[in-house]
Parts: C-alpha cells; sequence; structure tokens
C-alpha cells in the first residue's frame, strides 16, 4: 500500500520560506509522476507543482512559477517543494499526491491517486 507523509509545515512571516518534504513508501516510483497541492480554508483543492520521478521533468502553477521549485531524492523516496517569498496568500494545507496512471506531469486533482494527509502552511502578513 502507497503511503505518502507531509512534514515541514508551519508559520512563517511574509517573504520567509519552508520546505515541505513528502516521504513516499510501498511502492516503486520510477515509472510515476509526484504532486503538490494545496487547499486554502474555503476554496477548493488547487494544483500547485508537480514532478516527474524518472526524469525529473517539472510543472507549476502560475502563482507560483518562479518562487517554488519541486524536487526529488530517489534515494530518500523523497520529494520536496521549496517555498520561497511566501505570501499570505500561500496560506494553506499542502498535500502531496502521486499519479500512477503515467509519468506525465499533470495539474488535474482526478488523475492523482494516493494522497497524504496534509501538512499546514500559514503566511502572516
Amino acid at each position: 500500500q502507497v503511503e505518502l507523509v507531509e512534514s515541514g509545515g508551519g508559520l512563517v512571516q511574509a517573504g520567509g520560506s519552508l520546505r515541505l518534504s513528502c516521504a513516499a513508501s510501498g511502492g516503486t516510483f520510477a515509472r510515476f509522476a509526484m504532486g503538490w497541492f494545496r487547499q486554502a480554508p474555503g476554496k477548493e483543492r488547487e494544483f500547485v507543482s508537480a514532478m516527474t520521478w524518472n526524469a525529473g521533468t517539472t510543472y507549476y502553477s502560475d502563482s507560483v512559477k518562479g518562487r517554488f521549485t519541486i524536487s526529488r531524492d530517489i534515494a530518500k523516496n523523497t520529494v520536496y517543494l521549496q517555498m520561497n517569498s511566501l505570501k499570505s496568500e500561500d496560506t494553506a494545507v499542502y498535500y502531496c499526491a502521486v499519479k500512477m496512471r503515467s509519468s506525465r506531469v499533470s495539474p488535474e486533482l482526478w488523475q492523482y491517486d494516493y494522497w497524504g494527509r496534509g501538512t499546514q502552511v500559514i503566511v502572516s502578513s
């Protein structure tokens, strides 16, 4: 059974940085894609970033492009989301997810098969 566990969330001032981690277990991820999503209070869950596990192809939403960086450590089966220049509108619960039906990156929530429980990020202005 695939399991994803996020960590690294917290409270940070606007302009600050955080690095989120997503530890994956229970599968072989070389052929899959990993994604980060977020959900702010009262809003729908939205795409943040994704990458192919094997080739490292990355994809970002316009709202985080240039500020966030997704990466992975293959040996540790861990995906990271480095978040810089944080804004109050980045406040949300951040989730990682794995897309197993293909290795292509995608911003579509429905294409992801397993999800973590999320980690809270609060950016104070």
